[in-house]
């Protein structure tokens, strides 16, 4: 029997990265091991024969101490760091999640409620007994010291969360990392070509998903969702198996009302559930398969700064940097697709998912914030340099939206005085 796809050796680790989403320890598992091994050290130490060992009241006095103490300093920390999600969110932008979804922040929280649970346990465990070992009250030490230098961490990570610099980098870097994996420069090898096995031969993909009326349609069941994410590993698989090529409707980012028609499938046959359960459904958009995100977020944080309430036009400034950035990576990658071909490990093609192409890119990060740009000398002639740039890597296809906005900006620029129209000085 063939081997499945995603089973392809080293290839595998590859696949997995590239169309199936990562996801994070569940804070929720993280906060039960960390109970677990509190109770576990604070059951096992008490009980410790031999060595050097300490009056049991005091060892009582030293837990009570740092559980309490550790307890009111975590409860002041996570008190501030409420108070800065609430500034990012009013400052840069709702859909901004960050520091909120940082998994430092619930593991941070795990190890503290830790270090409480083991000071309680161990107290209960020593009961009556006159002297415990001396590696009970060290280890609470030890454990309290380390939740301190968590916190002081997390206290600087919340701290830089509210700093623009920061923030435009952040998005910047992921929506780099997501550029690099769906639409990766030319010659190197993106879902593509990443999901063939060692071997494997190299048929060629094709472009298009296929013509033709559809042997079936699979429609969304239940309320309406966001797509969050997709799970490409399974329903490769499941097309594998069926022979089928199953052409997805939906982007990630799309909200999916009843009755909306989330895939055709063609050639073959795929049972519903296994196309259905391939969607993700979340509250919010998330970086791991939506290239767009790091674009919709900088042009939410340079039109919440062109507000008339905020009026701060470097800001944006700041964010068409990063804009540009992401546009020059993009004009290096197959971007002008809106397609990509997911192979299976003999290099069949059995899913096309639908992808944000070029033109997309420009309207969500650019258009926006250059249709507000003309009451602001720098912004306009800031987006004028960013055209500029991008157009001087950016290859002959993809010329004709960016000569088409430049010539528009040129128009309203020509309206300006001279020393406005470069933007030369208005830097700072």
């Amino acid at each position: 029997m063939a081997e499945p796809p995603g089973a392809a050796g080293e290839a595998g680790h590859s696949v997995e990265r590239v169309v199936r989403p990562r996801r994070a320890l569940r804070a929720g598992l993280a906060h039960g091991v960390a109970v677990g091994v509190a109770v576990v050290l604070g059951i096992l130490l008490p009980a410790v024969d031999g060595g050097s060992r300490v009056a049991a009241d005091r060892a009582v006095a030293v837990l009570n101490v740092l559980g309490v103490g550790v307890l009111s300093v975590t409860t002041l920390i996570f008190s501030l760091m409420f108070l800065v999600v609430q500034w990012a969110a009013g400052n840069f932008s709702h859909r901004l999640a960050l520091f909120r979804s940082d998994p430092m922040v619930w593991r941070v929280f795990a190890f503290v409620l830790g270090v409480l649970v083991y000071s309680v346990t161990a107290v209960l465990a020593i009961g009556s007994r006159p002297t415990v070992s001396v590696a009970v009250p060290i280890a609470a030490l030890v454990m309290a010291a380390a939740a301190f230098v968590l916190v002081r961490r997390l206290q600087l990570v919340a701290l830089r969360s509210i700093q623009l610099a920061h923030v435009l980098d952040e998005l910047r870097d992921r929506g780099l990392r997501a550029l690099d994996v769906y639409g990766p420069p030319d010659g190197t090898a993106g879902p593509r070509e990443s999901a063939r096995g060692p071997g494997a031969p190299r048929a060629r993909a094709p472009d298009a998903p296929p013509h033709g009326p559809a042997a079936a349609s699979v429609l969304w069941r239940g309320p309406s969702v966001l797509v969050e994410q997709f799970r490409l590993v399974p329903l490769v698989e499941a097309a594998w198996r069926g022979g089928a090529t199953v052409v997805l409707r939906v982007k990630v980012g799309d909200v999916v009302y009843e009755g909306d028609v989330v895939a055709d499938v063609h050639h073959g046959t795929v049972a519903e559930a296994d196309v259905l359960g391939a969607v993700l459904a979340g509250p919010e958009r998330t970086f791991h398969q939506d290239p767009v995100l790091a674009f919709r977020l900088l042009s939410d944080i340079g039109l919440r700064a062109l507000s008339s309430a905020i009026n701060d036009p470097a800001t944006a400034v700041q964010a068409l940097d990063a804009v540009e950035d992401l546009l020059r990576r993009a004009a290096a990658g197959p971007v002008v697709r809106t397609t990509r071909a997911i192979p299976d490990a003999s290099g069949t093609v059995r899913v096309f998912l639908p992808v944000a192409g070029w033109d997309d890119l420009l309207r969500v990060g650019l258009d926006e914030i250059l249709v507000v740009a003309p009451a602001m000398p720098l912004v306009l002639a800031r987006c004028r340099r960013l055209l500029t740039g991008v157009l001087s890597v950016a290859p002959e296809r993809l010329r004709p939206p960016l000569e088409e906005r430049l010539a528009w900006t040129d128009q309203q620029l020509s309206s300006r005085p001279p020393f406005l129209r470069d933007g030369a000085g208005f830097r700072d």
